[in-house]
């Protein structure tokens, strides 16, 4: 977990934060993919691919999605919403680890290791291809620039002049 964290400080200001996330969301799909293989053969070589796709999702999860989800939260939310939206960031965070806490070991039980391994790999892809399509990256900016990107368009064009409305007859 650690090393994770001391990479995504290393490499976050160079790499950029939807990247990083993009990353490491791909990357968490790759150890999880080479995890669901353990189950296709025995000995030490099941050992092996549990441990090397376990500690690769585990690199690549502290990596990319949980230390960006913490870092984005706190900077692509305007000043007057930053508290509240990267409050609402971690609890939906912590709602998905309950959920899948629970969830998994009934999952488990009904469906076995392989298919719930790589329908987590799926869900990995997934935040990658929602990191994507609503990417904000914050790298670049000042938190003043923030404020400024939430602010209303400003009107650039004058409006149109209208005739002025013709005087009643008496």
């Amino acid at each position: 977990m650690l090393v994770g964290i001391v990479l995504a400080i290393l490499l976050v200001n160079r790499f950029g934060r939807i990247r990083l996330q993009i990353f490491g969301f791909i990357g968490c799909a790759t150890g999880l993919v080479i995890a669901a293989l353990s189950t296709t053969v025995d000995g030490s070589t099941q050992v092996v691919l549990v441990f090397v796709g376990f500690m690769t999702f585990n690199l690549m999860t502290n990596l990319g999605p949980n230390s960006m989800t913490y870092l984005m939260a706190g900077e692509v939310f305007p000043t007057a919403l930053r508290g509240t939206g990267a409050g609402l960031a971690a609890s939906v965070a912590k709602v998905g680890a309950v959920l899948t806490a629970f969830g998994f070991p009934i999952l488990l039980d009904a469906w076995g290791t392989a298919f719930i391994v790589l329908l987590l790999a799926g869900t990995s892809l997934l935040g990658a291809a929602i990191t994507w399509i609503f990417r904000v990256d914050t790298s670049s900016m000042t938190l003043e620039d923030v404020d400024r990107m939430h602010d209303p368009v400003p009107q650039t064009m004058a409006p149109l002049e209208q005739e002025p409305a013709p005087v009643p007859r008496r």
